[in-house]
């Protein structure tokens, strides 16, 4: 093919690429009492961001500040369930004031990382937090396990959502009680 045909060719398939349609966007719940969302969730499985590639026990927990804000304190062991104790803290900022199911978090001013509540249980005891991207997502309860046919369903629904399964990895949770 010659040099003068394959121009064309290359700028079509380009063309084509860059119209491929996108994923959705990510659905979020309708409502979230924030004062019953507050409080410890054990990560049960991620899409993980690379500060929790290696989190052993992970629990995120939020408090409601008395601006609104959502002070957010993230702690994994690293690497082993004896490794070093990780704390990050980052500041949640509720974006969507209706149904309070869409944050901005932010570890680094001026940034803020989308969080997008896209499931939570009646009993506010499982949730679901994705971005758009797709890129991250966090599986979380109340309890440090949850039943296989939740864990079944949750996957079911991140898989309709288009997450790629492949990249999840189950936080290990060990605690005394269970030991």
């Amino acid at each position: 093919m010659s040099k003068l045909a394959l121009g064309p060719l290359l700028l079509g398939l380009n063309f084509m690429s860059g119209c491929a349609t996108p994923l959705p966007p990510l659905k979020t719940v309708e409502r979230v009492d924030l004062s019953r969302y507050m409080g410890p969730w054990y990560v049960i499985v991620a899409i993980p961001t690379f500060i929790e590639t290696e989190a052993y026990n992970g629990i995120e927990t939020y408090r409601l500040e008395h601006d609104g804000t959502i002070d957010t304190v993230f702690t994994f062991n690293q690497a082993g369930f004896d490794g070093p104790a990780k704390r990050y803290n980052p500041r949640g900022f509720v974006v969507d004031r209706v149904n309070n199911s869409t944050w901005g978090m932010q570890f680094v001013w001026p940034f803020k990382a989308e969080f997008l509540i896209t499931h939570l249980n009646a009993d506010y005891t499982q949730t679901v937090v994705g971005r758009n991207k797709r890129d991250y997502v966090w599986i979380m309860a109340r309890t440090p396990e949850i039943p296989e046919a939740d864990y079944q369903r949750l996957l079911a629904e991140l898989t309709g959502q288009g997450y790629d399964l492949k990249k999840l990895r189950k936080v290990p949770q060990l605690w005394p009680e269970k030991k």
